[in-house]
């Protein structure tokens, strides 16, 4: 059974070997917990990494175990970034503890809703998923920014991806607010959309921020 803290440890290999160097110091530095023997032993014994007297490197079952934690972790980061509108830091810090309780069925998911992305807010690469091989068969992400809808499309607004108070409060005011359908009539020079019986105009910056689901 794996623990979180083997789980640290992979994802602290995993991101070492990005940086091009899988010493134990460079692995450790990378990590958020100590690397005990009894730790690395027990990844030993598991059959997911091999460890010298300098190195740490995966075996192909380890590197297929890191693979899916780094998925889960990078998502969790979108989520949280995009979705709550949390800085950065917060973002790391949150999918630290979010990323244990993701099973790959919902990591999946996560990513549908995100639109498959390819890199993490800090622009590492995130593992691909099956339903992104899907994806680029033909499935669409669930949610996704107004400025991706099709003219004379109507979407459901899903939530607005901003800190800005002032700008969330003029959006209200004009009733752009999640829940409400739009429908997009032109995208330049400014994005105009229909809500309700108000047509508004929107800088491209601002409809970027509004995230809708393709309306039934």
């Amino acid at each position: 059974m794996i623990t979180h803290q083997m789980e640290e440890v992979l994802e602290a290999i995993w991101t070492a070997e990005e940086r091009g160097d899988t010493h134990r110091e460079k692995v450790a530095a990378m990590a958020v917990l100590p690397l005990e023997q009894t730790l690395l032993d027990s990844l030993v014994d598991a059959g997911w990494i091999l460890s010298d007297a300098t190195h740490l490197n995966f075996t192909p079952e380890g590197r297929g175990r890191a693979r899916e934690i780094i998925r889960r972790h990078r998502l969790a980061e979108r989520l949280v970034m995009d979705v709550l509108g949390v800085d950065i830091q917060e973002a790391e810090d949150s999918a630290c503890e979010f990323e244990h309780s993701l099973a790959l069925g919902l990591a999946d998911s996560i990513c549908t809703l995100l639109g498959h992305p390819n890199r993490c807010p800090h622009g590492r690469a995130i593992p691909e998923g099956r339903c992104c091989q899907q994806a680029q068969s033909g499935v669409t992400a669930v949610v996704f920014p107004l400025t991706a809808l099709s003219l004379g499309a109507s979407g459901r607004i899903a939530y607005i991806n901003t800190r800005n108070f002032p700008r969330i409060q003029k959006l209200s005011a004009f009733g752009v607010t999640p829940g409400v359908t739009v429908r997009l009539f032109q995208k330049s020079p400014s994005y105009v959309l229909q809500c309700e019986e108000t047509q508004i105009a929107l800088e491209e910056e601002i409809a970027r921020e509004i995230f809708v689901r393709r309306a039934e």
